[in-house]
This record gives C-alpha cells, structure tokens and sequence, in this order.
C-alpha cells in the first residue's frame, strides 16, 4: 500500500470512529479521532501534489478542531480565528487557482442576502462579547464559500455551502436555538464532507481529467 492510500485509509478510518462516537454519544472517541482527521486529509492532499495553500487551509481546521474540544469561551474564540485563516488561505487559493464561471455574479446577491439574514437572526441570540468576532467571521466563510462555487465549480461550491452550514449549526446552537437530535453529529458529518468535497474541487481544478478521476477515487474509497 502506497503512502497516499494509507493515509485515505487512514482518514476514512478516523472519520468513521468519529461520527460513531458521535451518533453513540462515546465522547471519549471523538476527542481521540477528531484531532486526526484534517492532519490525515492535510497528508493525503501534499501527496496529491496540492498546493501549500490547501494545506495551510486544512491545518488550520485542524488547529479550530483542537481548540473546540475545550469548553471555554477563550478556546472558542482561538479556534474562531484559526478557522478564519483557513479560509483566508482558501480565498486566496480559490482566485489564484480558478476562472470565474458562467453566472458566477449571480452567485455574490445570493451568498449576501444569506449572510445578512444569518447574521442579523443570529445575533440578537449570541453573547454580546461574540456578535462582532461572529459577524467577521461568517464574512469570511461566505466569502469563501461564494468564491469556491464561483471560481472552482459545483463539487468545491458543494464543499462551501456545507462549510456553511455546519457553522450555522454551531451558530444555532451558541444562540440557544433548538437544535436537532445529536448536533454535534450533524456539525461533524457537514464539516467532513465541506473539507473532502473543498480538496477535491481544488485539485481537480489543478489536474489534467484522467488524474482529477484518480484522486476523486481515492477519496470516495472502495465500492
């Protein structure tokens, strides 16, 4: 086994453990695997030839990972930031990297009109001392996640939205709004799948056709 197979291995290993603790309420498997999982992808991805700013993106996430295990309002706010340079890292990947897309103006209206009805139903909701580092922060995602749909194309705008929603459920549930059964599940399994689905649009977007089917392969695994 190649050691970019073992690391897909790896990574689809630590995110199965994960999402089963999660869905079982085994807290101590998800503190063990979620640490794992963006150094694993972050792996996979440099040996897929991705460029550093994919990389520094996905380390970052590991770094917001991290620091969201600790339940303090310092440790949240660190792991804020540390996920706001992933996707500074991502925003400057996506319009180095890209070429904007048939109707992608169309994009920018909508992703706007998102963020400011998020955030001002958000808001009213959240600890006084989180509404500005919230509000700059979903600036940034938005950004990212029109961007990637913009200038990479449907399977990286894919990862976008869901990046999206999964910070609108931790949002949620920061603000105190009803939350479905087992959020944490849900925020986990659309974080995951926004990350994979963000590395496969960028290197697709860097690799000629018959290489871009390889990675893509690699990372849905066996079947």
């Amino acid at each position: 086994m190649s050691v970019k197979s073992a690391l897909c291995a790896l990574f689809v290993l630590a995110a199965a453990v994960d999402l089963l603790s999660l869905a079982v309420g085994f807290e101590p498997g998800h503190t063990v695997a979620k640490p794992l999982l963006m150094p694993l992808l972050a792996g996979w991805a440099a040996r897929c030839g991705a460029p550093r700013l994919l990389v520094a993106a996905l380390l970052c996430g590991w770094g917001g990972d991290t620091l969201l295990l600790f339940d303090a309002d310092a440790a949240f706010l660190a792991g804020m930031a540390s996920f706001a340079v992933g996707h500074v890292c991502y925003l400057v990947l996506f319009i180095r990297a890209g070429r904007s897309r048939a109707g992608a103006l169309l994009l920018v209206p909508c992703y706007a009109v998102a963020l400011i009805t998020t955030v001002l139903l958000l808001l009213p909701g959240l600890p006084a001392e989180l509404r500005l580092p919230v509000a700059v922060y979903s600036t940034l995602l938005t950004a990212m996640a029109c961007t990637a749909a913009a200038r990479l194309g449907p399977v990286a705008g894919a990862g976008g939205a869901l990046f999206l929603l999964s910070d609108t459920l931790i949002a949620t549930g920061v603000a105190d709004w009803p939350q479905p059964p087992r959020p944490d599940l849900w925020i986990m399994l659309t974080y995951l799948a926004a990350q994979v689905l963000l590395v496969r649009g960028s290197l697709g977007e860097r690799r000629p056709t018959g290489e871009r089917a390889d990675s893509r392969q690699a990372l849905a695994g066996p079947g």
